[in-house]
């Protein structure tokens, strides 16, 4: 075993030994172990260190800057579920830092479900969409109980909804949090940003916390503009005549569509290993970890 990879699962279990120790019996610690470092290993192996251009499908591309990394959609879903996350279909990939201080995390995704109408955008009302957000959530909440995870409680925005009718942009966060946690407790943030084509869209979905949010937020502007649609991909592009349209519209994507990811992007303790949470710690101990695999790949092709 690397050192590298030794160091990355010493710093994660001294970050979640506390929280182990409730783990489920059928669930030690060893095999929690053994699926991160074969999740990363096999990510190391795939990684594309930016500065790159990633190609993304027949849909146009994505600027990975330098002191990132991108993660390819099967080794992305193996991370997400070796932290209790589920595999999607619809996950394109997963970017991370290499930088120290960044503890953050980028979800992308491709969702093919045709032209979002953006008309409602002109009259729609933040106060309106939160109270759509918490009673979705509060409806989603039942099911998430019976399979042993928290109830959530939408505290509000981290950034109202703000939708660039030029670029075709969506951008909006809300802060949530485990319902009976203390109000001083750390909340998570996920920073949602949505890139509109005409045949489907792709959402960047940062996941951070409420103390690196305004540090993080930059990272998700960046990314969201560096994606460019292909000529005849391009929202602009649409042809009402011969076209998909989506059976929902923009307001969807702060309210139903949104809550259907809160298993993934709206979890007090952001990453879960199964039914036991590990805390916005374990965030950046998994960052550190992929840091070092990460740089030493990069140590590693530069002696070759």
């Amino acid at each position: 075993m690397g050192r590298a990879i030794l160091l990355g699962l010493a710093a994660f279990a001294g970050l979640a030994a506390p929280v182990f120790a409730q783990a489920e019996p059928g669930q030690p610690v060893a095999k929690a172990q053994n699926a991160l470092e074969a999740a990363w290993t096999a990510a190391r192996k795939t990684a594309i260190p930016g500065p790159a251009k990633v190609k993304l499908l027949d849909q146009g591309e994505l600027a990975i800057p330098a002191g990132d990394v991108f993660v390819p959609a099967a080794e992305a879903n193996r991370i997400m579920e070796a932290i209790g996350n589920p595999a999607s279909s619809s996950r394109f990939g997963l970017i991370v830092s290499l930088k120290d201080q960044d503890i953050w995390m980028v979800d992308v995704a491709w969702l093919k479900e045709g032209y979002v109408r953006d008309d409602e955008a002109r009259d729609w009302k933040p106060d309106t969409l939160l109270a759509s957000l918490k009673d979705n959530t509060e409806q989603d909440n039942a099911g998430r109980e019976a399979r042993g995870l928290p109830a959530l409680d939408v505290v509000g925005w981290a950034q109202p909804p703000a939708y660039d009718a030029a670029a075709h942009r969506l951008v909006w966060s809300m802060l949530v949090k485990d319902r009976g946690a203390p109000a001083s407790a750390p909340q998570t943030v996920n920073y949602n940003t949505y890139a509109l084509g005409r045949e489907g869209y792709f959402s960047l979905d940062l996941i951070t916390d409420s103390a690196h949010i305004t540090a993080d937020r930059p990272v998700a502007a960046q990314l969201l503009g560096s994606l460019n649609f292909a000529a005849g991909k391009r929202y602009q592009d649409f042809n009402q005549s011969t076209d998909k349209v989506a059976a929902y519209g923009l307001a969807a994507l702060v309210g139903v569509v949104a809550v259907k990811k809160l298993g993934l992007l709206a979890l007090a303790g952001v990453f879960l290993l199964k039914v036991w949470k590990l805390g916005l710690l374990a965030l950046a101990g998994a960052s550190a970890a992929f840091r070092k695999f990460f740089r030493r790949k990069a140590d590693e092709d530069a002696t070759l």
